[in-house]
């Protein structure tokens, strides 16, 4: 029995995709006996460049299923089946990835049409799905979507059952994939986990803390340690004998303890104490003609910057973002190298400092202004993000640009002056790390909400 399947979905970072459509033709070599066709909701949004693809969006999975209500019926229809699919190691992937989040083990043997195709119809100049069906006579509508590429993959197969008629070949290439069985004691601890945002904390026998992370969802999180059979999970898997988790609400709240309880307690699977994550930071100078001048250095554990970036992509970004923003010369930001104009001028969106058209007060002015809003807005301030229950709040404090901690208040408590804070603040060590993480998330979040605290 073969179970033809296609899915699409949302895109995304690997791991973290989910499935929007999907469709299973369950086939006996004969005839079709069963199918399933279902758009689903994948609980996530759908990357720009994939709904273009698949005119799947989200307003059209507003009522549709989410997976654990398929989840059932997908096992029915492909239990003692063959998983058949063009490109097979992505949909058992995709498959696995969204039950393996339910906490069931999925386990199902392959069969992939593209590995197929190439032992049966070789020469064939293209072997992606809708140029090798077009080159057969198979009709294809409905392209990338699940019930079209199904459909055609599921005549594909009958096309290439009838090739290898002693089915040596097929044979050959069904894959058996061993799945990795949780434990029973790590089924149990998963268990006690809530599926919220928080840190969490893996400990082994002796109760020492071993690993520690932050999520948003830490039940999915922990499950993901507990499915992979990558080498350092796998040991972590081994090692870890009880879990704890404090729940935070918040993500800035969540990122700023995993940080902090990182560098405290060191645990020997957890990278990040080793060596800072900030590799860039953002100087200013000044030239020989009086232009304030930013510069993107390597960063010196021993100096200050204006702010700081993970890696040269995401530094770059930023920077072009701000040239933008405040009309600021390419060249004046060391990203332009080029003699003479830089290129936003030739676009008259530099306002000619680079060009000497220009003057140096005019131009250093906006570097202020930019200057202004990447530092804290206010030297005493407290941001507030979302707490662990609806009834409150959580509370970051800074003092002279430094971080404090944080706390939790009620919705109903009115933050006025330090004195108020005192008795609520968990303290937390101050880092460039630290506030580097403070800054990315309120520039990522324009809402956030921030009150400037006076002393008395």
């Amino acid at each position: 029995m073969y179970a033809v399947v296609d899915v699409e979905t949302t895109g995304g970072k690997y791991g973290e995709e989910g499935i929007t459509e999907i469709a299973v033709y369950q086939y006996d070599g004969h005839e079709l006996t069963d199918q399933l066709i279902s758009l689903i909701d994948p609980e996530r949004p759908i990357q720009p460049f994939v709904e273009n693809l698949t005119g799947i969006n989200q307003r059209m999975l507003r009522n549709a299923p989410k997976f654990y209500e398929l989840a059932k019926r997908i096992v029915e229809i492909t239990t003692d089946c063959v998983l058949v699919a063009h490109n097979a190691s992505f949909d058992y992937r995709m498959l696995k990835t969204e039950f393996d989040r339910l906490g069931f083990d999925f386990e199902r043997k392959t069969l992939c049409t593209v590995e197929l195709s190439k032992k049966l119809i070789p020469d064939v100049g293209s072997y992606k799905l809708g140029k090798l069906v077009r080159s057969l006579g198979i009709p294809l509508s409905d392209r990338h979507r699940a019930a079209g590429d199904a459909r055609a993959t599921l005549e594909l197969l009958k096309i290439l059952l009838h090739k290898d008629g002693e089915k040596h070949i097929v044979k050959n290439l069904i894959k058996a994939h061993s799945n990795f069985k949780k434990p029973k004691h790590l089924l149990k601890l998963l268990q006690t986990v809530p599926a919220t945002m928080g840190v969490y904390y893996l400990h082994n026998a002796k109760g020492d803390v071993i690993y520690i992370g932050k999520s948003k969802n830490m039940k999915r999180r922990i499950n993901q340690h507990f499915s992979s059979s990558g080498k350092k999970q796998l040991r972590i898997q081994l090692e870890t004998d009880s879990i704890s988790v404090e729940e935070t609400g918040s993500e800035l709240v969540a990122l700023l303890k995993e940080l902090d309880e990182i560098k405290l307690h060191k645990p020997k699977h957890n990278r990040m104490y080793k060596s800072s994550f900030i590799k860039f930071g953002l100087s200013l100078a000044q030239n020989q003609n009086d232009y304030q001048v930013l510069r993107l250095v390597h960063a010196n554990p021993e100096d200050e910057y204006l702010t700081t970036f993970k890696n040269l992509n995401s530094a770059r970004a930023v920077l072009f973002h701000y040239a933008e923003k405040y009309s600021l010369c390419l060249q004046l930001l060391s990203l332009d190298k080029k003699v003479g104009s830089c290129s936003l001028h030739l676009k008259q969106e530099c306002l000619g400092a680079c060009a000497g058209e220009e003057s140096s007060e005019s131009y250093n002015q906006r570097v202020q202004q930019l200057i202004s809003d990447i530092e804290f807005s206010h030297t005493e301030m407290v941001i507030v993000d979302r707490g662990r229950n609806p009834e409150e709040q959580s509370v970051i404090s800074i003092e002279n640009k430094k971080l404090v901690g944080f706390g939790y208040i009620n919705l109903s408590h009115q933050i006025t002056h330090p004195e108020a804070l005192k008795n609520i603040i968990y303290p937390m060590k101050d880092s460039r790390e630290a506030r580097h993480i403070i800054k990315s998330y309120i520039r990522k979040n324009k809402n956030l909400k921030v009150i400037p605290i006076h002393s008395k």
